[in-house]
């Protein structure tokens, strides 16, 4: 697997853990054992007043990571409040464990975690990154590649954490016309993720892209159906992810291996009016989360196609339904404080540290809990 990733490129980052701790499976089910039957995803946010410095539960160092894209870096870029870090998800009838580096990489010694989606992934990615990074110290050495696949590796442990950047699944390919979205066949890298120990998937944003930037110009949905100029997104959206289904479920992943996880649809905070604040332009202004557990506008339209995509799959696929717990987060977005530039304000991204640490617990849990991890 680690060679097939770098023949696709990558940026590889060679982490030589110099702290090496030994965990029995006995010993994690005792300190992670949580209730099968419960809701991780259903809860509220509560403040966290356990923290060391300043009431603020540091997980880790945002200027001490080298792994973090300066569009989520917030700190650096002068965001004055940190009281969004003060908070942490707490499921209603259950504790979320909390995330063990040194746990997570004993755990998971010899695998290969792919994590396939959009910028949002990377978001996903350079959360785990960075949690791993600061549990095993500053010491670490490393070395950094970059080409198209971003993959960091920590060597003592032969744990592997690549994203590939795909924005919707489904295969683009490049023709006389232009670039040909096809709606029936799954992206080529799949023959690479085939073969990762941990699969997790997302797409999105990017089905509402209007003009060049949206990475395609003409869309196909079957090979002996015309090539288009648009269809109707939601529908796109569907069939793509109907293709993603049937590949999962094509006989191609070896399910005594591979855990493959479907991650829930990320919410941006553009409309102000959807969480009750009218009068604001978008989220820039925004310092806490909501209270509650619900988000007053419901979820987002087509979380219910995922919904029933996903329930239409045989083979074993763990929906991480994160898309609640990340609605009540309007203040977790870079806002101004990215390298954007241009005045823009991101409401779609996260600061890291931040909203996808607590995604990065889910994960911690349900792998930690996997008796067939072990």
């Amino acid at each position: 697997m680690r060679n097939s990733l770098r023949s696709h490129g990558g940026l590889v980052s060679h982490l030589s853990i110099l702290i090496i701790a030994t965990f029995s499976t006995h010993l994690l089910r005792q300190v992670f054992a949580i209730p099968r039957t419960c809701n991780l995803f259903q809860g509220s946010w509560v403040s966290d007043n356990s923290s060391k410095s300043n009431n603020i539960p540091l997980v880790y160092d945002s200027s001490q990571c080298p792994f973090i894209n300066p569009l989520f870096d917030c700190a650096k870029h002068g965001r004055p409040d940190r009281g969004y870090l003060r908070y942490r998800w707490q499921p209603s009838a259950c504790n979320l464990p909390k995330f063990d580096g040194k746990v997570f990489l004993e755990k998971l010694r010899g695998k290969t975690i792919v994590i396939v989606g959009d910028s949002i992934s990377f978001n996903q990615q350079e959360s785990l990154t960075c949690l791993l990074h600061a549990a095993v110290g500053p010491n670490s050495k490393i070395t950094t590649e970059f080409q198209n696949t971003f993959i960091d590796e920590f060597q003592e442990y032969g744990v592997t954490i690549a994203e590939f950047y795909t924005r919707f699944l489904a295969q683009i390919t490049t023709e006389k016309i232009g670039r040909v979205l096809k709606l029936h066949l799954i992206n080529d890298y799949g023959n690479v993720w085939k073969d990762a120990d941990v699969l997790i998937f997302n797409t999105g944003f990017w089905w509402d892209v209007n003009g060049n930037q949206k990475g395609w110009d003409f869309i196909q949905d079957g090979e002996n159906n015309p090539i288009v100029r648009d269809m109707d997104r939601t529908l796109a959206f569907r069939k793509a992810l109907t293709t993603w289904a049937k590949w999962v479920d094509s006989g191609v992943l070896n399910f005594a291996k591979t855990k493959v996880f479907y991650q829930g649809f990320y919410p941006d905070h553009y409309r102000p009016s959807e969480w009750g604040r009218p009068e604001l332009k978008d989220c820039a202004k925004e310092t806490e989360p909501m209270s509650g557990s619900t988000y007053p506008a419901g979820p987002p339209p087509r979380l219910s196609i995922v919904e029933q995509v996903l329930s239409s799959i045989k083979s074993p696929v763990q929906f991480l339904n994160v898309t609640t717990l990340s609605q009540l987060r309007k203040d977790g977005h870079p806002g101004r404080y990215s390298d954007a530039g241009n005045g823009f304000v991101d409401c779609t991204h996260w600061c890291l540290a931040g909203i996808p640490d607590t995604w990065s617990s889910i994960i911690f849990a349900y792998l930690t809990l996997d008796e067939n991890m072990a």
